[in-house]
Formats: structure tokens, sequence, C-alpha cells
């Protein structure tokens, strides 16, 4: 009869179900004790450490429901309810003051808060009705703010008037910068620096720091024209023409012109036009042509 041998299996398996066991002890021993050792390493008490983890797990929790609530909707409706609350107390837009008005139209500005009315004060949202005053043209600035119980305060700062841009098709006062103001009559601009030439709009403060250079002139000149996005020529209010070089001279250019008009009163003279193009040479033209040499001579001397 045939014997049958069987391969101890199960005492191998214990062993190594022993050895896995025993190994896995040694390394959670090994971790434990670095774990203790690094905490014993820092300055804290053991109930320091029950305290710090006990905040770090409220803290968890804390975040979690205000995640929670925040994705139901519970902060909008307590705001919501909040706002009712402040309502029915009188504490909601009743009055609108405007301040800072005088070339804008105001009635425009209440127009643009028009919405806010009878809306609870905590409602307000004063940063979107700023946006809105900013978007008007001659507003430089606007202040809001609530003033409790009922009254919402509009400070507005507005825009200096400077000078009148010549389109082909209508004039447009401009401030200081070149902003867009709005359309203007010819009528109302005769008194004002008329502005002209290719890309001149976006040269206004260029030209401003050009005649500073010369500001006893400033008032003489009736229009500045922007030439080949390079020079300026200026009419004087006399109808004279400066014609100035490219702009990096132009400012010792017109030094040197008003230094002439002061010796010899060029500007209300025969010459009706002064070219300056030429470094070192100034040219004089007078109605009926050249201007007479003893003229040209003493231009050329100065």
């Amino acid at each position: 009869m045939a014997k049958v041998s069987r391969k101890p299996t199960g005492v191998r398996r214990s062993a190594a179900a022993r050895s896995r066991s025993q190994k896995a002890r040694a390394a959670k021993k090994h971790t434990s004790g670095l774990l203790d050792r690094a905490m014993s390493a820092l300055p804290f008490t053991e109930e320091q450490w029950h305290k710090f983890f006990l905040v770090a797990i409220l803290a968890i929790g804390m975040i979690i429901a205000w995640n929670v609530a925040k994705y139901a909707g519970l902060p909008e409706l307590a705001q919501t309810e909040l706002a009712k609350s402040a309502s029915r107390a009188g504490f909601e837009v009743d009055r609108v003051r405007v301040t800072g008005v005088e070339r804008l139209n105001e009635q425009v500005v209440y127009e643009r808060v028009l919405g806010e009315q009878d809306r609870p004060m905590p409602l307000v949202d004063v940063e979107a009705i700023r946006e809105r005053l900013m978007e008007l043209s001659w507003v430089k600035d606007a202040r809001v703010s609530r003033q409790l119980p009922d009254l919402l305060r509009i400070d507005i700062v507005e825009r200096e008037p400077h000078a009148v841009v010549v389109k082909p098709d209508r004039l447009i006062l401009v401030d200081a910068t070149g902003h867009d103001l709005e359309p203007i009559s010819a009528k109302e601009a005769q008194e004002m620096l008329l502005i002209s030439g290719p890309g001149a709009q976006k040269q206004v403060a260029e030209l401003d720091r050009l005649l500073d250079a010369a500001p006893a002139l400033t008032p003489q000149i009736a229009a500045a024209e922007w030439i080949g996005n390079r020079r300026w020529n200026l009419t004087f209010k006399t109808d004279q023409l400066l014609l100035l070089p490219s702009e990096d001279q132009g400012p010792a250019a017109l030094v040197k012109f008003a230094e002439m008009d002061g010796r010899n009163r060029l500007i209300g003279g025969k010459a009706i036009a002064i070219d300056m193009r030429v470094p070192d040479r100034v040219f004089l033209r007078c109605a009926d042509g050249p201007c007479p040499r003893g003229t040209q001579a003493m231009a050329e001397a100065e």
C-alpha cells in the first residue's frame, strides 16, 4: 500500500505569520520611539500637546461645519434676515445726498443710485455704486458711504476742463490728461485752447509740459497742432504761427522764442510765421513773403 507524504505547510505558514507579526511590532515600537523622542525634544508638556490636538480637532470641525453651512446657503439667509430686521427698525435708504457736483448734471448721479431707494442698509453695496459712478465722464473720483439710519452720502470729485480737441466732425472738451468730458459748441470753445492733429489727444499732457517751459506765453496761445506725430505748431491769438522743432528740442526752442519776443516784440509784429525747425536758425515770414532783411537779421542775431 502506497504512503502519502504531506508537506508541513501549516507549520511554515504559522512561522511566517509569527515573523511578520514580530516585524510589525518592532517597526511600530521603533516608529513610536522616534515620535516620542521627537515630541520630548520640543518644549511642550504632554498636557499642552493634548490641548493643541484638541484645538486642532475643534478648528477642523468648525471649518467643516462652516463649509457645509455655506454650501446650504445659511450665511446668505442669515444676512437677508438681518437686513430685514434692520429695515423694519428704520435702517434703510430713504435719502440720498450728493455733494461736489458743479458741471456734471446732478440728476445723472441720482439715476445711478435710484435702485438703492428703500434698500436695507446692510445690503447696500457701496463699491458697486462707486463703480457705476466712475463710468460717468466727468467723475474723477467718487466716495459712497452710509450714514445711519437712512442716509446714503455721495461725494463726487469732478474732472477739470482743460482744452478742446478738434475732431473732423465735432469739438470735444477734455481734461489735462486728454480724457473726454463732453461735446462742446464752437461758441463755447472760443476762449479755450484748441488742440488738433492726428494723435493730438494723447499728447495733451506732453503739450502742457512743453508750455511749462515758457509759462508767460501760455495765455497768448490760441491753438496747438500736433504735426507728424513728432512736433507742435503753435498759433497765437494774433493769428501768428510758431513752428517748433521735434518734441525733444521743442522746450528749448520755445524758451528761445520767449526771450526773442521779450526783446523784439515778435508777437503782434509784422511776421505772420516764425519757423524754428532748423537748429540755430529762425526764419520769419511776413504777409507778402519773407520779412525785410533787417527784421530777419535781427532774429538771426538773437
